[in-house]
């Protein structure tokens, strides 16, 4: 297990402010609107929730940016909204807290991906989601790939966040990788399930634990199971390293040529893991752009993703918590 010194913790965090972030996914509006339940409806044998407040915040690759933001590095946001009020609204989030939106792209044909959570009495009633599975157009694509051309040479890590709600194709995917691998990037990798093999010669590949059984046909139940799968993955994507989510046992990073670290999650309280996988990729790829091994980096952002996980709601990264809990378990 790595232990860090505290003269190590105020290197890296000192450069975060200095790391260019690109992130390329699906871009998603988290839509709440908080109500109570008096009664039920006469129509149906539903509840009628009478709704008293509306608010929002980012969802999918948006929250990503979030916490890179949130860390002190710049983040470059590279996605697709639709051209309606919900893209209107992500939009405005963007400029609130002073996020880059100039890699945001607007599709009229395709709707901005919205997750509407109905709450009554602290409790969620339903969940309506809004969105387009289809692949992006040509036309959109190549524009995509114009905006990470245009910032490639400057970039510290580029972000690949794949909710499979179609901007990722295995075309785009494969440019925008061997792209970043002819300026040297690091690629890092949140994949779902689709394209899970499509993410060939990246950096660090990052899926969870069920997503990993699921493609690669094995149950994930001791450390050795994991280890052997993690390899597997190494070798068919031909990548640096492997990091498996394992929820509440925490992180599992396999790297070629090196001993397995197991990382036992942090969380002293869990409230809501409403994303913390967000927190982790983006914790990733802000220590390492700032000089950190796979195995500081990973480390860092479990903690982050433990401090997360015991706020309700998506929130991002407090990095003032995360150094000082860091700073607890660091020799001087």
């Amino acid at each position: 297990m790595i232990v860090f010194s505290k003269d190590r913790l105020n290197e890296l965090f000192g450069l975060f402010h200095k790391q260019r972030i690109l992130v390329v996914g699906d871009f998603m509006l988290d839509r709440y609107l908080w109500g109570k339940v008096s009664r039920i409806s006469p129509e149906a044998p539903v509840p009628v929730v009478e709704v008293i407040s509306e608010s929002h915040r980012f969802g999918g690759a948006a929250n990503v940016c979030f916490n890179v933001h949130a860390m002190g590095a710049k983040v470059l946001p590279v996605g697709v909204t639709g051209d309606d009020v919900h893209g209107q609204t992500l939009r405005k989030l963007f400029i609130e807290h002073e996020l880059d939106g100039d890699g945001l792209i607007t599709d009229a044909d395709r709707p901005t991906t919205v997750k509407t959570r109905i709450i009554a009495h602290n409790q969620q009633v339903v969940r309506t989601d809004i969105e387009s599975r289809q692949l992006i157009s040509k036309s959109v694509q190549d524009r995509i790939l114009a905006y990470v051309s245009s910032q490639i040479a400057e970039t510290s890590c580029l972000v690949l966040e794949d909710y499979n709600k179609g901007l990722l194709s295995p075309d785009l995917i494969k440019a925008i990788i061997d792209m970043a691998n002819t300026y040297d990037v690091p690629v890092l990798v949140d994949p779902k399930f689709d394209h899970f093999f499509d993410y060939k010669g990246v950096t660090l590949f990052k899926p969870n634990r069920k997503e990993v059984s699921d493609k690669m046909g094995e149950r994930l139940d001791s450390i050795e199971a994991i280890e052997h799968v993690g390899r597997g993955l190494i070798k068919e994507l031909d990548c640096s390293a492997v990091l498996i989510t394992l929820g509440e046992e925490g992180l599992a990073l396999i790297e070629k040529d090196k001993d397995m670290v197991s990382i036992p999650t942090k969380a002293q309280k869990v409230h809501d893991v409403s994303g913390a996988g967000d927190t982790v990729i983006a914790a990733l790829s802000v220590v390492m752009s700032a000089g950190g091994s796979l195995s500081e980096a990973a480390v860092i952002a479990n903690h982050a993703a433990g401090l997360v996980v015991a706020e309700v709601g998506i929130v991002p990264v407090n990095t003032e918590m995360l150094l000082a809990a860091l700073f607890l378990e660091a020799v001087k």
